[in-house]
Parts: C-alpha cells; structure tokens; sequence
C-alpha cells in the first residue's frame, strides 16, 4: 500500500512538471505567453480536467512560496537608496491609482447589487494587481528596468504593502471581532507583529552579513544555497508566526541584504526554486478555477470579470493621463494591470472566515479574480498586436548577444563617443552598448556599431563579453545606473579594469569608496580648460595660465581627498571664492612646484 501510495504521488509529479514542460513552449510559440501556459496547464490536469488532482488549495498552499521567493529577490533589488528614489511614484501614483481603483470597483459592486461591506472586499480583492503575472509579463518583455516599467512596479509594491492594513481592516470589520472582548483592541496581538517585525530587522542588520561571510568563508556551495533559501522561508515564518505577510517578510529581507556584498550570489541561489515554484503557482491558479461555479453563476460571473476589469482599466488609464503618461504608455498600463491578484485569495479567505462574505461569494470571486488573471495574458497579446504602436522602434537594432573584444564600452552618448576615439585609433576592438534607440541609429549613420544592452543587468554584460574584456568603461549618464553597474562588474568581473564617468562630485567620492581604477567627472577637465582659455584671452600669458590651472588640480585633488575623509563640506578654504578679494598665485621658486597636465590628471583617479 504504501509503495502504491508512492507510485502515485510519483504520477502526480511527472504529471504538474510535464504539463508545464508541453503547454509553456506551446503558448510562447503562439506569442500567448508563459503564465496562460501555465494557467491552461493547470485547468487540463485538475479536477475539472484530468483529474490528476484533487485538492489544488494544498498545492497553492505551497506554490505561494514563489510568490514568496519573487518577492524577496524584488527586495534584492530595491535598496534603501533606489527605494527612496522611488518615493514619488510608490506614495504618489500609488496612492492616486489605488484609491480610484477601489472606489470605483466598490461602487460596481454596490451597482451589482452587494451590500457595501461585501462590495469593499471585493473591489479591495480585485485592486491589487498580481504581481507574479505582471512582473512576468514585463521581464518577458524587458521593461523592468525602463521608467513605465519602475512605474508599474511601484505600484505594484505599494500594493504589496497594503496587504497587511487590508487584513487588519478585514478582521475589524468581522462579526467576531465585535463580539469578541466588546470590540476591544488585540494588544497581544500587535505586540507580537511588532516583535516579529522588530526581530527580522534586527537579523537583518547585525545576524544575515557576519553569517555569509562565514559560509562563504567555508567556501561550501550548497551550505549557501541552503542559506539563502533559510534566510527567505524563515522571514516568511517569522512574519506568519506574527501575523503579518509571509510575501512582505521576505520582501523585507531582500531590501535588508539589498546592500550586502553576497547579493548578487542569493539572487543566483534563488533563482531557480523561484522559477519553478512561480510556475506551480500559476498551475495551482489554473487548477483553481472551479467551472461548476462558474456554470452555475456564469452571468454573474462573465459579467463580474468585464466590469470589474474595464472599469479598472479604465480608471488605471485615467490616471496615468492625469499624471501626464503618453496615451500608448497609458493603455500598456490600464491592460497589464485590469486583473485582480494573488493576494486577493487570501483576502477573500480572511473575509469568509471573519463572517464578512459567505461561501458562495467567496467562490464567486475567487472565480472572477481567476478568471482575470487568465485573461490578461489575452489583453496584453491583443493589444500587442492591434493596439497603437510604441514611438520606439527596435528595427535594425541589433541586441547584445555574443559579443567580444577588449574593451566593452556601456553607453555611447557624447561623452562615450569621445573617449572612443583614442581607443579605436590604436586599433583596440571595443564593445559597444546603449539602451538609448534613437542614438544607436544615428551611431550608424556615422560607421559605429552599437548594440542595444541595459548595462545594469547581469545577463546583458555576460552578453557583451564582460567575463572576457580587459576593460570596462563605464560612459552612462545616470549616476544611480553607473552605480549598479560598478557594484556588478567589481563583483562579477574582477578582471576588468574599471574606468567610470561621474556625474558630480557626490557620485566621485561614491566611486572612491568602490575602488574604481579611474573615474573622471564629466564636466571637470572642459570646465578646467574653459577657464585656462577665459585667463589667456584676458591678457594672461600661456605659461601663467596654465600654471593657475594646474594650481586649482591640485587644491581640487586635496579637497576631494579630504572630503572622502571628513565629509562633503570638508576643504572649503582650498577653493578660490568670489567673495574674497582674488590673490594671484606667485611664481613658483622653481619648476618642481608647478603641476604639469600630466601630474594634476592623478586628481581624477580612483586611488587619489
């Protein structure tokens, strides 16, 4: 009995990884997408198909550690910094958007004929996005790391932290709660999501970093593996065991370890079990959707999922022109965003369990929500191809894909283009990449090759043949992605010497501190020699002028070096000042004490 019990859970698994392994590639083939792939995967082998399974609650129970897993590699990447950066659009747009979606979606549900408790819940539900679908769909087309892109995922992560205030709101507003202690506040139980909450971050800061640098010390691959799938089920635990979400503790501990040095090694340990088991979670969704349900209610039902999802759409679009997005950006958005989300199953479990909606509403709108997520595969492949057309066009752009030479260049703008040159002219091979469209075609029209690469993604620079290049020169005119791409190739590719175009005197001592082997801030040696010009066209002789310039190197040299010590505003006396009356600067006693060109350069490296 038992080995026929093996047997068989055995079937079950050959048969959810088959399912995906056939209906994936088959949906991607027709430009469908993987996630509907998924979803359809799921509804063929569940209860309403094949009936290989009988309980797909059990397996969503699990597959929401996807979820989970895809929550804190996000984490992974919103650091503390790029999370404030971000502040704008997360508590902007965020708060606009879901405001009018959920007083729009509540007022569809009273139109339905729901009373207001029940309407709320629902258009609570159907407010939050999914997440997995929607950061799917835009990895697949590659606009995480493009301004829509950040805007959708803001969003999305406002969403995310709204999880817990929504149960929270949910339990207040259940039957049990007023009978329960004549409506009194749960102390004890607020006293245990903070200390749960207070604990992760106090591991996060003193425990998480001295532990992998021992395992890594160990130098023992799987232990780290094992680690970081510890750090995330254990936040996820921690949050549970508190109250609070499993998906916003391991959210948290991604943003905790966002500037740990071992970062990037979690994501690679990560990535694989997220993969798989965001894809069990979509075939659990598929396996969900209960057709007798939705027969016995399909009025109810086809309707609920297109009002719901055009009035949301349409509030989404709204909205987006109201913040001054472009008409196609705007639609992009409304469609990738209609459907209701994962988190929107729990929420409806809370609220059957609270009393607040019964069981057959319940199972309605899990069917809606369902129902949504599996048509938004449809709507974003419709509007692909008869929707309006991108103003950015990739035709004749060729991506970053095999590439070799010496040196790989990232970003070809007209700083890049100038420090091409002396590269070039020496006959070296140079690997050249930009994410900018339009600057790629005009680099063609002038005999440069330029490949279209985002610098800031791991893959890309293995595409470009950074594991090879002898040098990588870094000519990007964004500070924050310069930075990224700094901490990826100190990182990933030590043997590339690093060469970094600053943007300003801030980011100069940020790259100090990264131990770059060169760095030039962009406007400084322009600005030097404007200024030497301006004194030899007042009169100044050749030699005075350029002594004077090499004189401001220098004190610039020192200035920085003492700020990198003692903070921005240190060395301010070594600057020239309008508002003292100009000294001259004396002759030297003897031509060791003037700086050539040549020697005030040092003023501008790394290792200043």
């Amino acid at each position: 009995m038992a080995a026929e019990a093996q047997s068989h859970e055995l079937v079950r698994v050959v048969a959810l990884l088959a399912a995906g392994v056939v209906a994936v590639p088959v949906f991607k083939r027709l430009g469908l997408g993987s996630v509907l792939g998924y979803l359809a995967a799921g509804l063929a082998i569940g209860p309403f198909g094949l009936k290989l399974f009988a309980d797909p609650q059990a397996i969503l129970h699990v597959a929401e550690l996807g979820v989970v897993m895809f929550l804190f590699v996000i984490g992974l990447e919103m650091r503390p910094t790029h999370l404030w950066s971000l502040r704008r659009q997360i508590f902007g747009l965020g708060t606009l958007q879901i405001g009018a979606c959920t007083a729009t979606l509540t007022a569809v549900g009273l139109a339905f004929g729901f009373p207001l408790p029940v309407s709320f819940i629902g258009a609570a539900g159907f407010m939050l996005t999914s997440t997995a679908i929607v950061m799917q769909l835009l990895g697949e087309r590659g606009d995480l790391a493009l301004p829509r892109g950040q805007k959708i995922v803001s969003v999305l992560l406002f969403e995310d932290l709204l999880v817990v205030p929504l149960l929270a709101l949910v339990a207040f507003m259940s039957p049990q709660h007023a009978a329960a202690e004549g409506g009194g506040i749960h102390w004890a139980s607020i006293g245990i999501a903070v200390a749960s909450l207070a604990g992760l971050v106090a591991a996060g800061l003193w425990l998480l970093n001295p532990m992998f640098r021992m395992l890594a010390e160990a130098r023992a691959r799987e232990v780290m593996t094992a680690a970081a799938l510890l750090v995330v089920l254990g936040a996820a635990l921690l949050m549970e065991v508190g109250g609070l979400s499993m998906a916003m503790g391991a959210f948290l501990a991604g943003v905790l370890l966002s500037e740990s040095t071992f970062r990037h090694q979690l994501e690679a340990d990560i990535e694989p079990f997220r993969g798989i088991l965001l894809g069990l979670f979509f075939l659990s969704v598929g396996m969900a959707l209960d057709l007798a349900v939705v027969a016995r209610n399909a009025t109810l039902i086809v309707a609920g999922v297109l009002a719901l999802m055009s009035v949301k759409a349409v509030t989404i679009y709204a909205v987006a022109r109201l913040l001054r997005s472009t008409h196609a950006e705007a639609l992009d958005r409304a469609v990738l965003m209609a459907q209701g989300g994962e988190f929107a199953f729990v929420l409806f479990a809370a609220a059957h369990a609270g009393e607040v909606i019964d069981a057959d509403v319940n199972a309605n709108l899990t069917a809606i929500v369902v129902l949504s997520m599996a048509l938004t595969p449809l709507a974003v492949t419709a509007l692909k191809r008869f929707g309006p057309r991108e103003a950015v066009s990739m035709d004749g752009i060729d991506q970053a894909d095999g590439l070799t030479g010496t040196a790989l260049m990232i970003g070809f703008g007209r700083f890049g283009q100038v420090a091409s040159q002396a590269l070039l002219a020496r006959g070296i091979e140079v690997a050249i990449i930009d994410s900018d469209t339009e600057m790629i075609r005009s680099a063609a029209d002038f005999g440069f090759k330029v490949y279209y690469g985002d610098g800031t993604r791991l893959d890309v620079l293995q595409a470009s043949g950074a594991r090879t290049a002898q040098a990588i020169l870094v000519c990007v005119d964004d500070r924050s992605a310069a930075s990224r791409i700094v901490e990826l190739v100190r990182h990933e590719f030590p043997q590339a010497r690093l060469l970094v175009r600053a943007y300003d005197r801030e980011h100069a001592l940020k790259l100090m501190e990264a131990n770059v082997d060169y760095f030039v801030r962009e406007t400084f040696e322009s600005a030097s020699h404007f200024g030497e010009r301006a004194l030899r066209l007042l009169g100044v002789g050749e030699e005075e002028a350029a002594q004077l310039a090499a004189d401001v190197r220098r004190r610039d040299l020192e200035r920085l070096e003492l700020q990198f010590t003692g903070g921005i505003k240190a060395g301010r006396d070594l600057m020239h000042s309008n508002r003292l009356k100009p000294q001259p600067l004396t002759a030297p006693q003897h031509p060791g004490q003037a700086l050539s060109a040549e020697t005030a350069e040092v003023t501008q490296t790394g290792g200043a």
